[in-house]
């Protein structure tokens, strides 16, 4: 079942995502990731196991809490920039996107039912480091260098895009212009420091208009990913007609900041019951909260625990 032009979160189907990919290879799984690439796990026997078993069982809680399943694909390090310092040609990394949405049809296959719809999402990450960019593209550089994969997405028949972990503005309108330039939906998923502001200073709320005034609203949604609940709930606590435009939250099991993420060398992943409350703090300050997932330190417990949380009476 194909939803690229009707994707079930833009029509009251409540979606989940994945959790927290990456930390789960590195800390629970013991699979080096270079450079945090989850696609390097592919090269192995093990590693295919591990992200088989992690997709199987995200794809099970979906089905069983009724929700639809966005598919994220493990691509987020899969770029020209981060491709070539892990020594990979532009042939080798089309040929993984490829894999990537080969395996995802197949998850489909296996696990989809019509209460559970399951989308094919090409994830896209920053091209700078997600925690601490040291350069920033300007809006023409950002579409240069997303069209390649945004592009190859398109090809391959992936049913939207999402720029995980964006930490500019700039970024975030050239993901939205590469994406209408082969008219594949998008969304810009934000990342904020503990005080609720991107990594590049802007406001949340700034970077929203942003993006919605340079690419006349074609973001199909908004997302905030790879921060704690109480680094932003702030920051949404307001009023605002940006708020509407959040549709999707990725949170972070750890209240750690960027900064100390990026030095830890144990896996802090927080409390999932708790994880799961905060996530209904937020649904009732975001009305159109659809879709919800995970990030650094979460796995299938936190993602249990918040689908039960946001399902409770």
């Amino acid at each position: 079942m194909k939803y690229r032009n009707a994707l079930p979160q833009l029509h009251g189907k409540k979606m989940m995502a994945d959790g927290g990919l990456e930390t789960v290879l590195v800390f629970k799984e013991g699979i080096d990731l270079p450079l945090f690439a989850a696609f390097k796990a592919l090269e192995t026997e093990a590693g295919v196991a591990a992200i088989t078993r992690y997709f199987d069982q995200m794809a099970q809680i979906a089905v069983e809490t009724g929700r639809g399943f966005i598919m994220d694909t493990p691509t987020w390090r899969a770029s020209s920039k981060w491709g070539a310092e892990l020594g990979l040609s532009t042939t080798e990394l089309k040929k993984i996107h490829r894999e990537a949405i080969d395996s995802f049809v197949k998850l489909r296959e296996k696990f989809e039912t019509p209460q559970s719809p399951f989308v094919i999402n090409g994830l896209v990450g920053p091209h700078g480091d997600g925690y601490a960019p040291e350069t920033e593209l300007s809006v023409k550089e950002a579409q240069n260098y997303y069209a390649e994969q945004v592009g190859w997405f398109n090809e391959m028949g992936a049913d939207m895009v999402t720029g995980m972990t964006i930490t500019s503005i700039s970024e975030g309108i050239g993901i939205v212009k590469a994406a209408q330039a082969v008219s594949i939906p998008s969304v810009v998923s934000f990342t904020v420091e503990t005080d609720g502001s991107l990594p590049s200073g802007e406001g949340l709320a700034e970077a929203i208009y942003a993006v919605d005034r340079a690419t006349d609203g074609a973001a199909a949604y908004f997302m905030i990913n790879c921060a704690h609940p109480e680094h932003f709930l702030d920051v949404i606590g307001g009023n605002g007609d940006w708020l509407e435009r959040i549709w999707g939250l990725r949170a972070n099991a750890s209240r750690l900041s960027h900064a100390e993420l990026d030095e830890a060398e144990e896996l802090d992943d927080g409390d999932p019951l708790e994880l799961g409350q905060l996530y209904r703090r937020v649904s009732d300050l975001l009305p159109n909260l659809t879709v919800v997932g995970g990030c650094c330190g979460t796995d299938h417990r936190h993602i249990k625990e918040i689908c039960a949380a946001l399902d409770a009476d």
